[in-house]
């Protein structure tokens, strides 16, 4: 089985929490995550079993009075009702990790984790997994000056090609295609997006032309890297704004999309505001554009956004595999100053632009050097982060960070 870095964070909630909610898309681990932790101390119920759900609803406390030891619920979201009668129960004995839940729907779930359990449960996220995860190194502590110790004893890779990071993009990092070499990627993802829209679509709020709303996600799909337009993807599908609108927070829900937010504070200069789009999974996206050859993907238009998109949902992995709220943005302004990635941390920030080459020059880091001229005091750290083999300094001041050493 592969590891798992939010297994540290469960252990370190298990210690003062009496409920632990871990959400996420389906098929990132969740369950196998939670077995590996507490299957020796808990009793397990899934609640996509129809005879468990059924009970749950119909006789909550006969079946909380039945497990009165800790207990894992999976896939909780199914019977909502059962929170209040979950915090009843808090209330009364406060034992830590007496209920370990998980989800894949996120709305629904923190709608009633903040009704009925405020105060009583960590709220854990495991999305797919992380670059690190996937080549079984341990996980880091993101931080600024983590990143500068990377830079300083960067591993030694093989010799990089864009062939090896076409076949992580296409790939994807859901943990069973990554895991088992023999599954066929296009079955597995096509099988796992029907899924989705079959079962947690529906689930979530009627639609009643499912054509229509995988058509919306391939037209997202395609802008995966890119400043949304949510009046374009409307317009290109066929469907109203608000329509338009309600669907991306379907797709946010499902832990399937994640809207990074341009940078909020005044640098004295007018931003742009609109947030840009990323998939949570680049195998989902190339297979949604209809990527599925390493070749066509390397000189495909598209490669240098999927290849933004790995990076961006990596770093956001880190945040959450850690417990930790992303402060992540992006920067752009009017007058064309882009950086794809800011990271905040102690009034500092971390400013990276994304480069799917394998050669970097100092022609490719202009809004960096920008950036540090104009803010010195703002910019702890300024570097790209490539398709190249090593890490490197570009130029006086910014470092150049292989994707493999990340």
């Amino acid at each position: 089985m592969l590891s798992r870095k939010l297994k540290d964070t469960v252990l370190e909630a298990a210690k003062t929490f009496p409920a632990i909610v871990v959400t996420g898309p389906r098929q990132s681990g969740k369950t196998t995550l939670i077995k590996s932790v507490f299957e020796s101390t808990h009793a397990y119920l899934s609640l996509e079993n129809p005879d468990v759900r059924l009970r749950a609803r119909e006789d909550p406390i006969g079946l909380l009075n039945q497990y009165r030891g800790p207990v894992i619920f999976d896939e909780i979201q199914y019977v909502p009702g059962l929170f209040s009668y979950i915090k009843d129960s808090i209330d009364i004995n406060r034992a830590p990790a007496r209920f370990v839940l998980t989800g894949s729907q996120n709305f629904l779930l923190m709608e009633k984790v903040s009704e009925s359990l405020a105060g009583r449960a960590a709220v854990l996220t495991l999305l797919p997994l992380s670059l690190r995860e996937i080549s079984g190194l341990g996980e880091d502590m993101l931080s600024v000056g983590g990143l500068l110790e990377n830079f300083r004893n960067s591993r030694q890779v093989e010799p990089n090609s864009l062939q090896d990071l076409a076949k992580v993009i296409l790939r994807g990092s859901y943990p069973e295609p990554v895991s088992n070499p023999v599954v066929d990627r296009q079955l597995w993802y096509g099988s796992y997006i029907n899924t989705y829209l079959e079962r947690d679509v529906r689930n979530l709020e009627r639609i009643g032309e499912l054509s229509d709303f995988e058509r919306f996600v391939k037209s997202c799909a395609i802008r995966t890297g890119q400043i949304l337009n949510i009046s374009d993807v409307a317009k290109d599908v066929g469907i109203s704004f608000t329509t338009a609108k309600r669907w991306l927070s379907l797709l946010e829900t499902g832990y399937q999309v994640f809207l990074l937010y341009p940078y909020y504070k005044s640098l004295g200069k007018r931003l742009v505001k609109s947030p840009k789009i990323y998939f949570c999974d680049t195998g989902v996206a190339s297979y949604l554009m209809g990527l599925n050859d390493e070749s066509a993907l390397i000189n495909n238009v598209h490669f240098g956004n999927l290849f933004e998109t790995l990076i961006i949902t990596d770093f956001l992995k880190r945040y959450l595999n850690f417990g930790r709220i992303p402060s992540m943005y992006y920067l752009r302004t009017r007058d064309k100053l882009e950086i794809d990635l800011v990271l905040e941390e102690s009034q500092k920030l971390a400013c990276f632009e994304m480069k799917s080459g394998s050669t970097i020059t100092s022609k490719h880091v202009s809004s960096l050097r920008k950036i540090k001229r104009d803010f010195a005091d703002l910019i702890d750290v300024a570097g790209v982060i490539s398709g190249t083999s090593e890490n490197f300094n570009v130029v006086e001041g910014i470092k150049n960070f292989s994707w493999k050493n990340l």
